[in-house]
């Protein structure tokens, strides 16, 4: 096999780049994780994602997929039989309630067009309906990584109150968590889940759970059969800094040098370059003349942009060209849009430069693949960011 010069541009939305600085943290030496040293590490991973979810609540991270922390968020507040309302949003949003059926739950969901995020409005209609109350939560996506439409978690928030509704918040942020705003406790969520690989910029490996007074109170009370993941198990132990079971070790020194780096920048600041460059993804696309997936004004992506192939072309060839000729990863589009999208993830250790390159890497892929499109993409990309001053540099 031929060596190839430079880097791969991995520009899949998650798993994103490894900063050196986290590898160089997961690279220490493994610890006692039952030793006196060990508190400090697991009290400083626990109480810094406290800052990233932007809560007082209590957190509980697994050595797992985020799909480990769905299945939590469920089976500790959750009975067999429950019926909870659910929002088609995409292919993730999909997995979830299919995870809730496999669960004996009975989810209901609302079908949406996969081109934009929750309809606070429609929750709220359904949950006037439920006069009985006999949903017991509402499940939506923050960020949906297969289509880069992101749900305004708030006014779901607002919707579930203004129907007078007690069903509990739980919101999918693994792919939406340090990368655009997120506000647990403001927001009034009662459980969220995230994972390690997207904008907390480390390698896959460890779940999230932010978790309500409320939610916490559902688990001790109630929920499913359950053992590896049951929150009251965990909180003993975190209290201290430790695991009832083996932690993810060396993935938790890593995610203590991510803390402090988005900290470093300032969250507002990471949100920001996260909205200028999908901002900047945009304009490129609609000047090459192709389409965004997300059509909902205010709801598109700054993790990644998903892009609508012209009639008759395939996504997964002209991914397999660009990948073959530039060295370049796009994600594919998955299940109902499947071979009919590539997605441009621009999220994590990620910057200006950086987005050009991709950018640049694309719209050569179009070229070579013989993909209908305008030139000009990049030059509208580099216009937009010219124009619009970092704003990470105004308040410094």
């Amino acid at each position: 096999m031929s060596r190839k010069a430079g880097r791969h541009f991995l520009q899949i939305p998650g798993p994103s780049a490894v900063p050196d600085r986290v590898l160089r943290a997961i690279s220490t030496q493994t610890m006692d994780h039952r030793g006196p040293d060990f508190a400090e590490v697991g009290l400083r991973a626990l109480e810094g994602m406290k800052s990233i979810f932007r809560t007082e609540q209590q957190i509980f991270i697994y050595p797992s997929s985020g799909t480990g922390a769905w299945e939590a968020a469920l089976v500790n507040t959750m009975s067999e039989g429950d019926r909870i309302l659910m929002y088609e949003t995409g292919h993730f949003a999909t997995l979830w309630m299919k995870m809730a059926k496999r669960l004996g739950l009975a989810p209901e969901f609302i079908e949406g067009d996969w081109r934009g995020g929750a309809d606070p409005d429609r929750i709220e209609a359904r949950l006037r309906a439920d006069t009985g109350h006999e949903i017991r939560a509402v499940c939506v996506v923050h960020n949906e990584t297969s289509t880069g439409s992101v749900s305004p978690v708030a006014d779901v928030r607002r919707a579930i109150d203004a129907a007078g509704h007690p069903a509990l918040l739980m919101v999918d942020t693994i792919s939406g968590l340090a990368s655009i705003d997120f506000r647990f406790d403001e927001w009034g969520v009662d459980v969220a889940v995230s994972g390690s690989q997207k904008g907390l910029m480390l390698p896959p490996g460890l779940s999230f759970n932010a978790v309500s007074e409320k939610a916490f109170e559902h688990g001790k009370a109630g929920g499913m059969r359950r053992s590896y993941w049951d929150w009251t198990d965990m909180a003993g132990p975190n209290a201290t800094g430790y695991f009832p079971y083996t932690p993810g070790t060396n993935l938790l020194y890593g995610l203590n040098e991510a803390i402090a780096m988005l900290h470093e920048e300032g969250l507002d600041n990471v949100f920001a370059r996260h909205a200028r460059h999908g901002a900047a993804a945009r304009a490129a696309v609609r000047a090459w003349g192709l389409e965004v997936l997300c059509r909902q004004q205010g709801q598109e992506s700054g993790v990644l942009t998903a892009v609508l192939m012209p009639e008759g072309h395939s996504a997964d060839a002209f991914r397999a060209t660009t990948l073959r000729h530039y060295d370049i990863s796009l994600g594919n589009g998955l299940s109902k849009v499947a071979d009919r999208v590539f997605r441009v993830g621009h999220l994590g250790d990620f910057n200006d430069l950086m987005l050009i390159a991709t950018l640049s890497g694309v719209e050569l892929g179009l070229r070579r693949a013989g993909v209908p499109h305008r030139d000009g993409g990049v030059a509208a990309a580099m216009d937009l960011l010219g124009a619009a001053a970092p704003e990470e540099l105004e308040t410094a």
